[in-house]
């Protein structure tokens, strides 16, 4: 980010200047007047404003919260440790991170030189961005559907490693420099600019994370399901085109969540169909090794073994 962007950021705030003074914890009035710590909007934006950018508060933990509002946080430099409906996520210099209107989160305090900035948005400003993104269905445009129709139980964050993206670091930077310096037309600048960051994200799919068990719970179904109906010729390519994913994101979103590759799940399926084809058919072991769709019988036998103990003959007559 652009040196006089990170010395204006930099500044001690009032809020920053009350608590060096010895303030214990937020002023919980600077963000809400309810009594449950949700963050509004109208306290952080001008009426008639979708949008704003502030720098993110140092020097005190931010108890767990919730916003009434789309949150953006982008890293400028140092870190920031968040935990956010119970994981925790680090985010570096030039990272991204998404927060839906629900997701609670609880910030731990960042030091004078962790300066991460952000963007309070309201649901209705991604109106545009959304129509930019085309038809195809995929986790970015599924976090942006919740947040406009407020239903946002699938994915409660999306975090963004890309640091080594030039073309969003840029456009992240755009967007900081129009709303904290008020250019003008900046809410159309700002909308097609959040239009193209987006279009942009779509491309690094493979470096985001997300948040969510209802999601997590949605991903792994569907890929164990799909295993399950098309073990002896599917593939992982064909699964991240059917689930509009990105087939190096699903890889290793599959490894996250069930703790086995792609292939390795594929891999016992197979074997557990081989056993129950020894165990309640008579077919030959040729015929099952094709049936659960092996072509190399010396790979199925050495598996096999490796798995069992045994070969597919004795595991057999083992009954």
């Amino acid at each position: 980010m652009h040196q006089e962007l990170i010395r204006e950021l930099s500044v001690i705030t009032e809020e920053e200047k009350s608590i060096l003074d010895g303030r214990q914890g937020i002023d919980q009035q600077l963000y809400t007047e309810k009594k449950e710590l949700i963050v509004d909007s109208e306290k952080l934006l001008k009426r008639g404003k979708l949008i704003e950018v502030r720098p993110h508060t140092r020097f005190v933990k931010f108890p767990r919260h919730r916003h009434n509002y789309v949150e953006v946080i982008y890293m400028c430099q140092g870190t920031t440790t968040h935990y956010i409906d119970g994981n925790e996520v680090v985010l570096e210099p030039g990272d991204l991170l998404f927060l839906n209107q629900n997701s609670e989160q609880e910030i731990l305090p960042a030091g004078e030189t962790d300066i991460a900035v952000n963007f309070i948005i309201l649901p209705e400003f991604f109106n545009m961005a959304f129509s930019m993104m085309g038809t195809e269905e995929n986790a970015l445009k599924e976090f942006l559907v919740g947040t406009l129709c407020g239903k946002n139980e699938q994915t409660s964050y999306l975090y963004f490693h890309v640091a080594d993206v030039l073309p969003i670091q840029n456009l992240v930077e755009n967007m900081v420099w129009t709303i904290f310096y008020g250019m003008g037309n900046k809410r159309s600048c700002n909308q097609i600019t959040m239009g193209l960051l987006l279009l942009q994200l779509l491309n690094y799919m493979d470096k985001m994370e997300t948040g969510s068990s209802r999601f997590d719970t949605e991903l792994t179904g569907n890929v164990l399901n799909y295993i399950e109906e098309h073990y002896k010729d599917g593939s992982l390519s064909e699964l991240a085109e059917m689930m509009n994913y990105d087939v190096y994101w699903l890889s290793r979103e599959i490894r996250k969540r069930t703790g086995k590759t792609y292939k390795e799940l594929l891999q016992a399926k197979r074997m557990n169909q081989a056993v129950y084809l020894l165990t309640s058919s008579r077919l030959s072991i040729a015929d099952i090794i094709g049936s659960v769709g092996y072509d190399n019988t010396s790979y199925f036998y050495r598996k096999f073994r490796e798995r069992y103990g045994v070969s597919p003959k004795e595991y057999r007559k083992g009954l």
